[in-house]
């Protein structure tokens, strides 16, 4: 799934001339030309032209075509893509839509490349999703995920140092410092189902589990609720609305007033608060959502995308070249630092060290995770029953029955396409 999470990144440039699904015919001077679907806002104008420019100078034989897709309606212009006989050569995908259009038979099986691409030190949050059915048909692009955005004025006035903060108990100690008067120790919406997420994968638990082809919801499993009594402790430390989430209203609106400690977001939202609030400028600091204990940081859900070669691209040797180079180590630290992401795998964080928020992301990733991996997962997000069953505990009920109302509404979806 894709985080659109960073403010002011430029949108790409798109080609001329090309249509909304088709493939590039070979060049007059001989040399394969390939279509690549990119999403917006996933690298910028400058990073773009920086990076085909010297893949076509190092491969004269390969012409690059880049056409720029919307979030909204991809599924489904993807699955009609893959269906068609005249499909892109590359895609850029969400890392949890991958199972659903490798469902469909329309994804190149890569499993044989994963050594080569240094596949054993991934991301497992984007390589697990980009596997389905035990083979592996994304290659993980690029990863972002949470982190705690904090005003580092008010940590100072409390007392309080971010650095000393590495466990659960920890922060909640820090954040109940920083709840006095009129500031919100921290503002957490009820609905964050992601920021719940990590918290009952820190317990051992997941939101749904397979067993004999069938998935089952397990938010009332003990580890899981667990997690949702920690997320209610935690909630109860400012006066976020139970029965909302971080969009509605816009958390980073609601940081920028100026009473608010901490927020769970990606680093790219400090952008938005410093300007609705320009005198926060300076005033914002990261570090990685604190873990249960001090040597492991808390999980998260790993957002970012995957890239993919349609079976029906009849260019896949010159496709591959590209996802090779594109998701290697030279021009993942690029992007890394161009754009404030986690590269693709665990032994490039250092690419990020001098970003602040990016770094701070980095620390998280290691313990990445994604949704389940099923076409089925879609059907839960439509209907979101982890969001009904947040507010129905904030507000009064019994975390065990209600975990037992949403696993069952989860298994129903999930389920109701096989």
């Amino acid at each position: 799934m894709k985080f659109r999470l960073f403010a002011g990144v430029s949108a790409l440039v798109v080609t001329a001339g090309l249509s909304a699904c088709s493939s590039s015919s070979d060049a007059s001077d001989g040399s394969t030309a390939i279509d690549v679907w990119l999403m917006r806002d996933s690298v910028s104008d400058q990073f773009q032209k920086d990076f085909v420019k010297s893949f076509e100078a190092a491969h004269p034989d390969i012409r690059v075509k880049v056409q720029i897709q919307e979030w909204d309606g991809i599924g489904e212009k993807v699955t009609a893509a893959l269906a068609s006989t005249d499909a892109p050569d590359v895609i850029e995908t969400g890392n949890t839509q991958v199972a659903q259009f490798a469902q469909s038979g329309g994804l190149l099986d890569l499993s044989d490349k994963v050594g080569e691409l240094g596949g054993k030190d991934w991301l497992k949050g984007l390589a697990e999703p980009g596997a389905f059915e035990g083979k592996q048909y994304g290659i993980p692009y690029y990863a972002a995920n949470r982190v705690v955005i904090y005003r580092t004025d008010l940590f100072e006035k409390a007392g309080v140092d971010p650095a000393a903060i590495k466990t659960r108990d920890q922060w909640t100690a820090a954040t109940k410092k920083l709840n006095t008067g009129g500031t919100q120790g921290i503002y957490l919406p009820g609905q964050n189902w992601y920021t719940l997420a990590g918290f009952v994968w820190d317990e051992g638990g997941d939101l749904a589990t397979e067993s004999g082809g069938k998935w089952k919801g397990s938010l009332d499993t003990l580890e899981a609720v667990r997690g949702m009594e920690f997320y209610k402790k935690l909630q109860a430390l400012g006066r976020g609305p139970k029965d909302s989430d971080e969009a509605n209203p816009p958390q980073a609106d609601v940081m920028a007033k100026g009473k608010v400690a901490q927020v769970v977001s990606s680093p790219g939202g400090a952008n938005t608060v410093v300007e609705n609030n320009p005198a926060l400028k300076d005033k914002l600091g990261f570090f990685p959502i604190p873990g249960k204990t001090a040597d492991t940081p808390g999980a998260v859900f790993t957002g970012g995308s995957d890239l993919v070669i349609p079976t029906a691209s009849a260019k896949q040797d010159a496709a591959y070249t590209f996802v090779k180079e594109l998701t290697g180590d030279t021009w993942q630290k690029k992007l890394a630092v161009a754009m404030s992401y986690v590269p693709n795998k665990t032994t490039l964080s250092d690419a990020v060290a001098s970003d602040p928020g990016a770094s701070a992301m980095a620390v998280g990733a290691a313990e990445g995770h994604a949704t389940p991996n099923t076409p089925g997962w879609a059907a839960v997000e439509a209907k979101n029953p982890i969001k009904d069953y947040l507010t129905a505990v904030l507000t009064g009920g019994d975390a065990q029955k209600e975990a037992a109302k949403a696993s069952e509404a989860i298994t129903t979806a999930m389920n109701s396409g096989t």
